[in-house]
């Protein structure tokens, strides 16, 4: 069964750090780039940070650079959200997310990071 499962969400205070997990299995995990996205109340999904398969590339949004790190570890099947610095902004359910061409699109079923100001 192919399939994201995320972990590591939940409250946290300004100017703290979370880390957040992505369980990948079901499919050949280290020939695809992956991505975290978020979604804040009332506001569309964005995406976040995205890692190449070999993690020699990565890319952030502009609202995360500085604060937030993407890595994998493809012998775990695992990519991880390194986020410092949290802001209240931060705010949002982080979902990860692989895209195929033989296959289509995945997400997980998304975790939820709370940060108080």
């Amino acid at each position: 069964q192919v399939q994201l499962v995320e972990s590591g969400g939940g409250l946290g205070q300004s100017g703290g750090s979370r880390r957040l997990s992505c369980l990948a299995s079901g499919f050949s995990f280290s020939l695809y780039a992956m991505s975290w996205y978020r979604q804040a109340p009332g506001k569309e999904r964005e995406l976040v940070a995205a890692i190449s398969r070999l993690g020699r590339s990565t890319n952030y949004a502009d609202s995360v650079k500085g604060r937030f790190t993407i890595s994998r570890d493809n012998a775990k099947n695992t990519v991880y959200l390194q986020m410092n610095s949290l802001k209240p902004e931060d705010t949002a359910v982080y979902y990860c997310n692989v895209k195929s061409d033989a296959w289509g699109e995945l997400w997980g079923q998304g975790t939820l990071v709370t940060v108080s100001s």
